[in-house]
């Protein structure tokens, strides 16, 4: 993407004396202490943000200032000073090396957008305490559900992350198809399937073995034939399945599961199909790689999660639905305290959640900051950097040295090829921190009874340069196969 111009660092007045901000600010006129309070917030963001590349991804010191307040309130000095300390020991995702999770630098306009939504302070529980962001809400909901085939009439609702997303998909569906009573259900998906679907199954008050994990084929993918016979068994025993849950984007791979022939299967069983595409769901929005999950459409609902490439701050994750009204059909119980709603139901009666913020904002000025244009540019971007990165490990590493595992999105893991999970382990931790001290930080996840190496390709200010660095420290790294050692003759 084209770099957005920088704006000026904000000019904060008399930060040499204390800033003593009212607490709330002044109703009938601008507030010239608030104003210099957020100037100097807004100066310390600027500048934390603006060195990032001066400290490593993953912070070696972290301090806490006090925690309890005083007996007296602090000037806003003391505060900013206080918070200082906080950021000075914060993770750094704007740094070129923090290629660990699924964390990329924030979009600057949904750092406006997070700021605003934070002083409007406006309750999306009911439309007459968030008028205008209610219908945004509704509205931005619609387009991103349309714009993922999921239908004309489709929609859906923000959530507190996608773990959140996935549970109020599975309850949706339970109560859809008439199951709520029926404890037996079971939940079918893979064995690469999120670990919030494990959770979900423990809220709902279901037992472990209601989710059911299928294996996957090489690629790291849901099998149709697999789910098929899994189902003729369940019909045998007499167990209603509650939904199947197809992954757009493992969290450690990136595999995306054949989500066509799931839909197919789905649809001659008249099953629901969640379609958790809290990693990948978002190639559904680009024009030019919406081929990377085709049939995400046919889903019945899908767990969008923006924050996790296109930069959207935290938290930001949506439930899409094809039939939205289902939700009000799940979660409505009445707002009796409220007036009634004007849109067809209130945001508090289309969730879990009652209270909620405007976090509808954030994204709606980041996508339109981003245009679809610039979606196209930062997937396919991110997606490029695996491939580079494929290739160099391939040239940096001895043939057959190196085990590489990946999808067709921006995740790839490694580890030494033949080794056992004892020596993996041993080989990902001294290689992590040979990659930290070059500022390099890539996570260790356990896969497959294997430790991994890592990366998330999703941030846009690795370089080239980075990626050859880490090719060659991974290289380094890796034991030399017995192949290729040399006999001592004494």
């Amino acid at each position: 993407m084209k770099p957005l111009p920088a704006p000026p660092l904000a000019v904060t007045p008399h930060l040499h004396q204390a800033l003593e901000p009212l607490p709330f600010a002044a109703p009938g006129q601008a507030d010239p202490l608030l104003e210099a309070f957020l100037n100097g917030a807004v100066q310390q963001l600027c500048q934390w943000l603006g060195t990032a590349t001066s400290r490593p991804p993953l912070p070696g010191l972290s301090l806490l200032p006090e925690l309890e307040p005083r007996r007296h309130g602090l000037d806003g000095t003391t505060l900013l000073a206080d918070l200082q300390v906080l950021m000075d020991g914060a993770y750094n995702p704007n740094h070129p090396g923090a290629l660990a999770h699924l964390d990329p630098p924030p979009l600057t306009a949904s750092l406006v957008g997070d700021l605003v939504c934070a002083g409007l302070n406006n309750n999306l529980l009911s439309e007459e305490l968030s008028p205008s962001l209610s219908r945004l809400e509704r509205g931005l909901c619609g387009w991103l559900a349309r714009r993922l085939g999921l239908g004309d009439a489709a929609g859906g609702i923000p959530a507190s992350g996608g773990s959140l997303s996935n549970l109020m998909a599975l309850v949706t569906a339970r109560q859809s198809r008439g199951l709520q009573h029926r404890p037996d259900v079971v939940v079918l998906t893979s064995t690469d399937a999120h670990v919030s679907l494990d959770k979900a199954v423990l809220v709902m008050g279901l037992a472990p073995e209601a989710l059911l994990r299928l294996p996957t084929d090489a690629e790291g993918r849901l099998d149709p034939q697999r789910l098929e016979q899994a189902l003729t068994d369940l019909q045998r025993a007499g167990r209603p399945v509650l939904a199947v849950v197809a992954t757009a984007g493992t969290t450690v791979r990136g595999a995306v599961d054949p989500l066509e022939p799931l839909a197919e299967l789905c649809q001659r069983h008249g099953l629901w199909l969640h379609v958790d595409g809290a990693i990948g769901g978002v190639l559904g929005l680009s024009t030019v790689h919406c081929g990377g999950v085709a049939g995400l459409g046919r889903a019945d609902s899908v767990t969008l999660n923006p924050q996790k490439l296109l930069g959207i701050t935290k938290t930001s994750s949506l439930l899409l639905l094809a039939e939205p009204d289902a939700l009000h059909q799940t979660f409505g119980t009445g707002l009796p305290y409220m007036e009634p709603s004007w849109g067809g139901a209130h945001g508090g009666e289309c969730g879990l959640q009652g209270s909620r913020s405007a976090e509808i904002l954030k994204l709606w000025l980041g996508l339109r900051q981003l245009g679809l244009e610039g979606i196209d540019q930062l997937v396919g971007e991110a997606i490029a950097r695996r491939q580079r990165l494929e290739q160099l490990l391939h040239a940096a590493a001895p043939a057959g040295a190196l085990s590489l595992v990946s999808g067709p999105l921006h995740l790839l893991a490694f580890r030494p090829s033949g080794a056992d999970a004892q020596a993996c382990a041993q080989w990902s931790q001294q290689c992590r921190a040979a990659l930290l001290a070059e500022e390099l930080m890539l996570s260790r996840p356990l896969h497959q009874g294997h430790h991994h190496l890592k990366a998330v390709l999703g941030n846009p200010h690795t370089q080239g340069e980075h990626l050859e660095r880490l090719a060659a420290v991974v290289a380094r790294s890796l034991p030399v196969p017995s192949a290729l050692l040399v006999p001592s003759h004494g």
